[in-house]
């Protein structure tokens, strides 16, 4: 087993002035995390206030005045986390989420955004979300939707073709005996769309043995096909996904580690340390 740079071998070889240092600490803690979970949720409190005349009547001012500690707040703590990367500010940008966080705060800065109280909402309620980066989980999950996408907008034209057959299907069938719900291709593909909840399925049934016994093929057929074959692919789909966003959290938080373990680091060491988790990760997917 290789070896691991141990904690006094990353303090032996630290040259990072005691500011950077003071700062990866503070940005590493769990007290400044929690609290700034804390502050994030109270500015969604405030921002929820804010929808309430009354309350926006009698305390708009004081909570001009919060949402603006909050952003100053949030100001500090982007320059503590940047500072933390110390003589390596360009690790800082390679993380979407430090990114992300940058963007929300410093758009609240751009001109003639106070004048515009819509843009203003906005750029208020996109600070909320950074809630996201402080959750690793919630991060697994949002990294996996977007993962996912691909493979959904794929499934997506396959459900769109199958609810266009079998609507075409449903036309040529009950077009004289249900014109409302198959009278045309697009009433036909909406009402196929429903049924995919298949909680109408049983009308939509007997609506078809009213004319004839052999249009409970069409229905089964419909919900072995659409209903369990398509949304079985896509259970699929966001579980291949979120296995991958699990992967690719986990050598983001390893990055950080590294980032944050000092200049004086070898490289060596580094590619000892990336290779050992590399290692870990691959054995903890094989026992899946």
């Amino acid at each position: 087993m290789r070896r691991t740079p141990s904690t006094d071998d990353i303090e032996a070889h630290d040259s990072r002035s005691p500011l950077v240092r003071a700062c990866a600490t503070i940005a590493d803690s769990l007290v400044f995390n929690v609290a700034i979970f804390a502050v994030i949720l109270a500015n969604a409190v405030v921002l929820g206030l804010e929808t309430y005349p009354n309350i926006v009547r009698d305390a708009g001012d004081e909570l001009d005045v919060l949402n603006d500690v909050f952003l100053g707040i949030f100001v500090v703590e982007l320059v503590v986390r940047l500072t933390a990367f110390g003589s390596r500010p360009g690790g800082f940008f390679r993380s979407g989420w430090n990114v992300f966080d940058l963007v929300v705060v410093i758009a609240a800065f751009l001109p003639g955004l106070r004048e515009n109280s819509t843009l203003l909402r906005i750029a208020r309620l996109a600070r909320v979300l950074r809630i996201v980066r402080l959750l690793p989980d919630l991060r697994v999950l949002v990294t996996a939707i977007g993962r996912s996408l691909p493979g959904v907008a794929s499934l997506a034209v396959l459900a769109i073709v199958t609810l266009f057959v079998y609507g075409m299907i449903g036309w040529t069938i009950f077009d004289d005996h249900a014109p409302e719900q198959y009278g045309t291709i697009g009433n036909a593909m909406l009402t196929l769309f429903v049924m995919l909840s298949l909680e109408n399925l049983p009308d939509n049934i007997e609506l078809g043995r009213a004319l004839s016994d052999w249009t409970i093929l069409y229905f089964v057929s419909y919900a072995l096909v659409a209903a369990f074959l398509l949304f079985n692919i896509l259970i699929g789909v966001v579980i291949n996904s979120l296995e991958e966003a699990r992967a690719i959290e986990h050598a983001r938080e390893l990055a950080d580690q590294v980032e944050h373990a000092g200049d004086e680091i070898t490289l060596q060491e580094r590619i000892t340390t990336l290779r050992d988790a590399l290692d870990d990760l691959a054995a903890d997917l094989r026992k899946r």
